[in-house]
């Protein structure tokens, strides 16, 4: 039986990920720690204030929860569907260019109609494309499963700014261009984001991570925050628990890691307890970009132009691959895309900009003049006047999303979502290690909010059913 000093599992990182399969592992009886190197947890779902104003630090609406949607279910099996206000914003994106307005309606057919409205050359193209994203069939998606999302709308359209309008949002999202973006990803990007999203908790993306973590500690689960792990402890290729930074090793049957996977393998395992073939994999997978962020307090005078709460996705050019070429140089002179969203119900305005990490000093040296450059762009293009109207303003860079989230060079989703990085063997339960399980964008199977909630209830799933306890 274990000691009272010893846990059944630790999960390192109380992002979204962690604290789902916390909680699920918790519920089911196990004594579960959480250690979280930040003062508060949520990851890239935290919020803080700055003065009357509180801002969402990164992830700003969730999705997937319908009446099916995974988000729902877990929420419903957990019980804090209860303890949240969740309203849903209508739109919840609109794609905007020199051309176009086209808004994704909470409505399918809705949506399809103003595609359809801008795009009228490819009316029986663009319906047959949102019936298959919206459909669930397994066998349809597994034959596109090696193809990128260029190619998956070549064999729909021929209209070249069709595509790419419909492709922004997710080079604003996650960086890729079509060329270079899995089509499973894009799809389950539409199906679970642009098509059922805009769901909102009432108070701010820290009140859905601070009702998880009341949740788990209510199911008997303990968290410890600012507590960094230094170390995964291995024994005969079993863990056998963690090192951390205040409180030296800490004994546990299982350990999930809910961080950044090179930090988990290259770091806290260390490379002499990787299999060689893993190592070099790991190694050589590119990460997704990463995010620069304004952060904009506007007076109360002013009056947005467009829907409070609704993603905003803005593109000058049709050319995304160049833009992508673009965002890797961090040139925002060049630049000609970002996306932002008005607050519902407080005077703020989020932008957010796909931006390359570089290093501490480059972004030391820049922040404040591309700060400046980016409110230029948008009032040029999207929001005229806005700068009158602007009480506060601050940016978070890539390395500030490193520095309290740890994530390999402040990547947004874990790793870039190409084809050949799609569901990578052994990042969520490590052959060569009894007792690893790995949870979060860094397993290459979700994405986004949704995406991370189900592969962490799969991943305490998959625990729970080789027994929540040895006694």
């Amino acid at each position: 039986m274990a000691n009272s000093d010893s846990y059944d599992a630790i999960i390192i990182g109380a992002g979204i990920g962690g604290l789902v399969c916390g909680c699920y592992l918790a519920k089911a009886g196990m004594k579960v720690l959480i250690c979280e190197q930040h003062f508060k947890p949520g990851g890239y779902c935290t919020s803080f204030k700055r003065g009357p104003f509180t801002f969402d630090a990164a992830a700003d609406c969730f999705g997937a929860y319908r009446k099916d949607g995974i988000t729902r279910k877990v929420f419903e099996e957990l019980g804090i569907d209860k303890r949240l206000n969740i309203i849903r914003f209508d739109p919840p994106s609109i794609v905007l260019t020199p051309d176009y307005r086209v808004p994704f309606w909470n409505d399918l057919e809705k949506t399809i109609e103003e595609f359809q409205t801008a795009f009228s050359d490819e009316r029986d193209n663009i319906r047959n494309f949102f019936y298959f994203l919206s459909s669930s069939d397994p066998i349809s998606y597994s034959r596109i499963k090696n193809w990128t999302f260029k190619e998956l709308l070549d064999s729909y359209f021929t209209n070249d700014r069709l595509k790419a309008v419909l492709s922004f949002p997710l080079l604003a999202m996650a960086g890729l261009p079509p060329s270079l973006m899995s089509a499973f990803v894009a799809i389950k990007f539409y199906s679970e984001f642009l098509l059922d999203g805009g769901y909102y908790p009432v108070g701010g993306m820290q009140v859905l991570s601070d009702t998880l973590a009341e949740q788990f500690k209510e199911f008997g689960g303990e968290l410890r925050l600012s507590c960094l792990v230094k170390k995964i402890r291995v024994k005969d290729n079993k863990v056998t628990g963690i090192v951390t930074e205040k409180d030296g090793f800490i004994p546990s049957r299982y350990v999930i890691s809910n961080c950044d996977a090179r930090q988990t393998f290259l770091k806290l395992l260390g490379k002499e307890m990787v299999e060689k073939e893993f190592y070099t994999k790991i190694k050589n997978m590119m990460p997704s970009i990463s995010n620069f962020i304004a952060y904009l307090g506007i007076d109360k005078e002013f009056k947005p132009p467009q829907p409070p709460g609704s993603a905003i996705f803005f593109s000058q050019h049709y050319d995304l691959d160049k833009a992508y070429r673009v965002i890797q140089k961090n040139d925002f002179e060049e630049y000609g895309g970002y996306s932002f969203r008005f607050s519902y119900n407080q005077p703020i305005l989020g932008i957010i900009i796909p931006a390359a990490f570089h290093n501490k000093r480059f972004w030391s040296n820049n922040k404040p003049r591309f700060l400046e450059l980016l409110i230029d762009k948008i009032e040029n293009s999207t929001i005229p006047g806005l700068s009158k109207h602007i009480v506060y303003k601050e940016a978070a860079t890539p390395y500030t999303l490193y520095r309290y989230t740890l994530n390999y060079k402040g990547a947004s989703y874990g790793w870039a979502c190409t084809p050949s990085q799609l569901a990578v063997p052994g990042l969520r339960k490590p052959p060569f290690i009894h007792g690893l399980y790995l949870t979060g964008h860094w397993t290459t199977v979700g994405i986004g909010i949704s995406g991370v909630i189900y592969v962490s209830h799969d991943v305490s799933k998959l625990i729970l059913r080789k027994g929540k306890k040895n006694l």
